[in-house]
């Protein structure tokens, strides 16, 4: 959807193209989707073409299970660009998808006082915003979150990894 010309502009409004359409009509439904490799296994996010592991372009949607952990957050209590200032303060945060993905977000519905570094966090949803823009994904405290397992996979490690993380 088109701004407002008398509105003040915005910064925070994604440019959805063919490509991305996808991952922006999920979240319109409140799914959260990110890209896995076919060639390495390997999930990804933010949407690309191709793999940024293995640079195969064999790549495909998958419907994320929404869970994550906190990796790290900053509290900001200035901003001056439209519609932020409004919004300050709030907890910008990197966040580890339990499929492996790390990914940029916001922390809703939690005091900063009440964030710990690896609390389990669940995907939600806020926008569009007075009628512009699109559905983007937040995320809220949640229940404790494990890895997602590998599709097709079993046991808890994935090919080649042993529990302490090193190649075999």
């Amino acid at each position: 959807m088109s701004q407002d010309p008398g509105a003040a502009p915005r910064f925070d409004l994604p440019e959805p193209d063919a490509f991305t359409r996808p991952y922006w009509d999920a979240a319109a439904e409140g799914r959260l989707l990110i890209r896995r490799c076919g060639g390495c296994g390997r999930a990804h996010h933010y949407p690309r073409e191709f793999c940024p592991y293995c640079w195969s372009e064999d790549v495909a949607w998958e419907t994320a299970s929404g869970r994550a952990t906190l990796y790290t957050w900053s509290v900001v209590h200035r901003n001056d660009l439209p519609p932020f200032g409004g919004r300050v303060p709030y907890v910008a945060a990197v966040v580890d998808l339990a499929e492996g993905p790390r990914m940029m977000t916001e922390v809703v519905e939690c005091a900063p006082a009440g964030l710990r570094i690896g609390m389990g966090l669940t995907v939600a949803f806020r926008g569009p915003e007075g009628g512009f823009g699109e559905a983007v994904a937040v995320f809220r405290p949640g229940a404790d979150v494990g890895p997602a397992p590998a599709p097709g996979l079993t046991g808890s490690d994935p090919p080649g990894l042993t529990g302490s993380g090193a190649r075999d």
